[in-house]
């Protein structure tokens, strides 16, 4: 754990930055390469901790995984996938997007993790793949995956509503079921469904059929998965930090934002622009400026900016809301409270709802920030900063979750 004050900008911030590629991308990329037909080549490949045990994961269960160059590899799938030891650090999209994968090798896959990612939501995953004849032992991590070499697949239904990755890691592995795979949602309204759009975008342009024959309803046919090399694109949400530093400073700040995507990037300006900011459109460019005000707002679909967002509402000119996140309690940590809890011992008055939080900005003074072992919470803590001098983050390393060098990043963004 590496401590580290976070810079306080001297003026308006204006800078062009450039962010690695999409963690959220990386993982689909790699799941869907592994369980292709052939070798895949994929590049703007995300170096983090969590697309390494992404690559680790399936490289222990026969995937070969080989640099091709910075940022690229190829990934060839195995004749037969081997059971496996599997490290998911905190990261759900390994806890989530492999077990299924495991299934369908034969034998018994254990699952582990960090001390904190076994509070992390999965057992309505593994109850899915029970429905679908797959064995498994346990509800939370540690768990363990007795695979028989194939999965029969069928109908399932799922209660995605604590998180969208359940959906989307049944929806990676269901055309490799022997019988397919039918996805019946029953619960309330599954969160970041826009993830599940590119999961089911990305399918698509491999060949799989998927339909949707009613609300909340998914069929995936049985078939190959077509390998394909893919450009994996920046990752938006990890841009979305950057951006936020023209709102709190009055600056410019210009990333790339690629012309077509299957991120929520619409849904990332409009929560930009309803927080004061201007967005000018380019092709390929986006650039941001503007002073941040107070906003109400549904983050449903872009529920991973609510932690830079809630920093940025203790810096706008009145009392801001954020709902439509409650799901966020079952992430890296409860990022609701912790948020309540760290921004308030700031000066702000932060308190949850029971889908978010209502936040009045106030006096503000440095402190220790705790990241909870969370890079979105590093990331807010950042964001305030700029303002704010002396806050000082317990534990700036969490960030290389998904960005190798985020401390290098900000500080070049400030001119040091």
């Amino acid at each position: 754990m590496r401590r580290w004050v976070a810079p306080t900008a001297s003026g308006p911030v204006s800078a062009s930055v450039v962010v690695p590629g999409s963690k959220s991308a990386t993982a689909r990329a790699l799941v869907l390469a592994a369980l292709a037909d052939g070798p895949s080549t994929l590049s703007g490949v995300l170096d983090a901790r969590d697309p390494r045990l992404m690559q680790d994961a399936l490289t222990s269960l026969g995937v070969s995984i080989a640099p091709a160059g910075p940022g690229v590899v190829t990934v060839t799938p195995p004749d037969r996938f081997v059971p496996a030891d599997i490290d998911c650090g905190l990261a759900g999209t390994v806890m989530r997007f492999v077990p299924p994968i495991a299934a369908l090798a034969e034998g018994r896959s254990r699952f582990t993790g960090d001390a904190a990612a076994s509070a992390r939501p999965v057992r309505p995953l593994l109850d899915a793949l029970r429905q679908a004849g797959v064995s498994v032992d346990g509800n939370a991590l540690p768990f363990d995956v007795l695979g028989a070499g194939s999965v029969p697949g069928g109908v399932v239904e799922l209660d995605a509503s604590a998180s969208s990755q359940f959906l989307s890691a049944l929806l990676l592995a269901g055309a490799r079921f022997d019988g397919g795979l039918t996805i019946r949602h029953r619960g309330a309204p599954i969160p970041s469904l826009p993830y599940v759009g590119m999961t089911v975008g990305m399918l698509r342009d491999r060949g799989v059929r998927i339909d949707t024959p009613e609300a909340d309803t998914w069929v995936v046919h049985p078939g190959s998965i077509a390998a394909q090399d893919e450009a994996i694109e920046p990752d938006l949400m990890n841009a979305s930090a950057f951006l936020c530093a023209a709102l709190v400073t009055g600056g410019r700040i210009e990333t790339a934002w690629p012309e077509r995507t299957l991120q929520a990037a619409d849904g990332v300006l409009a929560a930009l622009e309803a927080f004061g900011a201007t967005i000018d459109r380019s092709p390929g460019r986006v650039t941001v400026t503007g002073r941040v005000r107070g906003a109400d707002i549904d983050l449903a679909e872009v529920a991973e900016l609510t932690c830079v967002l809630a920093a940025v509402a203790c810096l706008a000119d009145g009392p801001s809301r954020l709902r439509g996140v409650g799901h966020i309690r079952g992430h890296e940590t409860d990022r609701l409270a912790a948020l309540a809890s760290e921004l308030s011992a700031l000066g702000a008055d932060v308190r949850e709802t029971d889908d978010g939080l209502a936040i009045t900005p106030g006096p503000l003074r440095g402190a220790t920030f705790r990241t909870y072992a969370d890079h979105r919470m590093a990331h807010a803590a950042a964001v305030v900063g700029l303002g704010v001098p002396g806050v000082e983050l317990d534990d700036v390393d969490c960030t290389t979750k998904t960005m190798p060098d985020f401390p290098g990043l900000w500080a070049a963004m400030l001119g040091a």
